[in-house]
């Protein structure tokens, strides 16, 4: 195949999704525009994404750009077209759909957190080092990692400029659960989200502190809270991976609402760690912050400087060196819009500033070229079973009053 250029096209990577809510289209939106922006040695596909519900899948797929529709996974899973799976279900069919997925020979991303239990996620991770010996790579996907800012703020901890690191601090506030009456979806059921605010926001920041330090937890101190304990039931609620809707309205007649059931997971963590080196840290996971919408926040502090980053203002990042004269020493605010810093060679001229959805194109170039190098991607399942592993133990230590309770170590973490 000829490009316009007159180049040969790189050879075809045919992408097939399992899901088409919220994580499907930023993951859509990432392989659709990842070829435009970037050179890459494969040329993305998007050959097709599976669902249950037919007239959804084919409406998801006529807008974001897939060449065709499933209703079963498996199907898409079996597809020749399909080298490469995509997984953005709830968290109780991760395992089922990467397994299968790497024994039909195919290269797998998921959606973080890996899975529901470690157990699922030993299995993953077992399964996705077997693949690797017959040239298969599997990928997590913690988008937080692709924005610049924070690739950057990894680079410049590991060239030292902070010394040796002591303190991390990371927060992750949001507040759609804040109404009590707010529905039972999917995400508020343990058997289909494994945990709350603890594996949808906890997972993130425990992979960002994690990365960032290039240092592991070795244990946590910890407590959950449920504040809302049961919420008004919705009619495929408990299966149908929605997105965030609203509330349905309290009954005209002024008589009782639907039903309520049980939420079985958590509105918000607290966390404290230590990392490998014997640094301290601190964490912060709810859904339950009025006002916080997807507030993300970042701060390192080192024997000889500080970072400190900000979602809600992702092209930047704050840096100090304490070495500076205190006269003049304060934090710099960087602008992380420059050709030089983590990604940004493929898109504008210095100052216009990137979003959200850039990530995903990040994402999907990293996993693109480790699966044309044969090299293992990052974050690996392994990454991926390690965080689990810090998730479990964090729920251990909530459940036996905060004790501190030591993180198992998981072998060939790639950070």
């Amino acid at each position: 195949m000829e490009q316009r250029d007159g180049r040969t096209a790189p050879p075809a990577l045919g992408v097939g999704m399992v899901g088409y809510a919220f994580m499907g289209a930023a993951h859509s939106q990432g392989w659709r525009t990842v070829g435009h922006v970037f050179d890459l040695p494969l040329r993305p596909v998007l050959a097709a994404i599976a669902g249950r519900d037919a007239h959804a899948v084919r409406a998801a797929a006529g807008k974001h750009g897939w060449a065709a529709a499933e209703t079963d996974w498996r199907a898409l899973v079996a597809r020749d077209d399909v080298h490469l799976v995509d997984i953005c279900t709830p968290g109780d069919s991760h395992a089922e759909i990467a397994i299968a997925a790497l024994a039909a020979g195919k290269h797998v991303l998921c959606e973080k957190p890996l899975a529901n239990s470690v157990a699922e996620a030993e299995a993953m991770a077992a399964a996705a080092d077997a693949a690797r010996g017959r040239g298969q790579v599997a990928m997590v996907g913690f988008n937080y990692r692709r924005v610049p800012a924070l690739t950057y703020a990894h680079r410049l901890i590991a060239e030292g400029r902070l010394g040796a690191v002591r303190h991390v601090r990371v927060s992750y506030l949001q507040d759609w659960l804040v109404d009590p009456d707010f529905p039972l979806t999917w995400r508020l059921q343990r058997e289909h989200a494994g945990s709350g605010a603890l594996g949808d926001l906890g997972a993130h920041i425990v992979d960002l502190a994690q990365y960032v330090t290039g240092e592991l937890l070795v244990g946590v101190s910890a407590q959950l809270e449920t504040f809302v304990r049961e919420r008004p039931r919705l009619d495929g609620a408990s299966s149908a991976p929605t997105g965030l809707t609203a509330p349905t309205a309290p009954t005209a007649s002024g008589g009782p609402g639907p039903a309520r059931g049980p939420v079985t997971v958590d509105d918000a963590a607290v966390f404290t760690g230590r990392l490998a080196s014997g640094a301290l840290a601190t964490f912060e996971a709810t859904r339950m912050a009025p006002g916080r919408k997807n507030a993300l926040r970042l701060e390192v502090n080192g024997e000889s400087g500080s970072l400190a980053f900000d979602l809600e203002r992702l092209n930047e990042l704050y840096f100090l060196d304490h070495r500076e004269p205190a006269a003049t020493a304060g934090f710099r605010r960087i602008v992380v819009t420059e050709a030089e810093h983590p990604y940004l060679e493929g898109w504008w001229p210095p100052g216009h500033v990137l979003g959200y959805e850039h990530t995903f194109a990040h994402q999907a170039r990293d996993l693109v070229e480790a699966v044309a190098s044969g090299t293992d991607p990052v974050p690996s399942f392994a990454d991926g079973l390690q965080v689990q592993r810090v998730l479990a133990a964090v729920e251990e230590s909530a459940q036996k009053n905060s004790v501190y309770t030591p993180v198992q170590a998981v072998e060939a973490v790639v950070r």
